[in-house]
């Protein structure tokens, strides 16, 4: 009964596990899953994986990524921003 499902979430363009996998690589469960939730479609894993890789001037210069792409980078860096965070120097 899994069938019409799949079909109808390619019809829809959003975004399985696999596809998540495939374009951003393997990703922890703790990663995948939040992402999953967010009900991503294929587009913004894409802009998402462009955005994390650098190519920030395809969606013009100085422009900030939005939306769910926004909030898929967000998950994938939260750790980066933690570690920056603790690394910091206190202040006194």
């Amino acid at each position: 009964m899994q069938k019409p499902r799949i079909a109808d979430a390619a019809r829809r363009g959003l975004a399985t596990s696999d596809d998540i996998a495939r374009i951003l690589g393997d990703l922890d469960p703790s990663k995948m899953l939040p992402i999953l939730g967010l009900h991503p479609t294929i587009l913004d894993v894409e802009e998402a994986s462009m955005w994390l890789s650098g190519d920030r001037d395809v969606f013009g210069p100085g422009l900030p990524l939005h939306g769910v792409a926004s909030q898929i980078v967000g998950i994938l860096t939260a750790d980066e921003e933690e570690e920056a965070e603790e690394g910091a120097p206190q202040a006194g």
